[in-house]
């Protein structure tokens, strides 16, 4: 159960690894979502690959430390199921965006068993 529970942290790290990158690349956003960071929207796109990375972050701390899952796993289900729920009521626009949407809902997989293992009355 722990070599489920380990490569399901390890996906969903991977899984917000390349948002996380933006930050030390910027010109990655255009890549990976179509839109140009310029300005002020630039610096609240950067300032968004600093927030993946934290989630990146406790991906990681995670998959090496059982007693961080229960945190780890409310901040990253928060990050995924609000993306999920802004992209549905922005009407699932095509594009970049749907493909971020369809790894999120790839990545529900993982963090399901991952967050059935944090909180099972035996968990720590």
């Amino acid at each position: 159960m722990e070599l489920a529970t380990k490569s399901a942290w390890a996906a969903l790290a991977l899984i917000h690894a390349s948002p996380a990158a933006v930050l030390f690349a910027p010109g990655l956003f255009n890549r990976l979502y179509g839109v140009e960071a310029n300005g002020v929207l630039g610096v609240l796109l950067v300032h968004r690959g600093a927030l993946f990375l934290a989630v990146l972050a406790v991906c990681l701390l995670a998959l090496f430390d059982p007693s961080a899952r229960r945190s780890a796993g409310v901040v990253v289900a928060i990050s995924m199921i609000a993306f999920l729920l802004v992209y549905a009521q922005a009407g699932m626009p095509a594009g970049p965006l749907r493909t971020v949407a369809l790894v999120d809902l790839v990545g529900l997989a993982p963090l399901t068993w991952a967050l059935f293992t944090a909180f099972r009355p035996h968990a720590a």
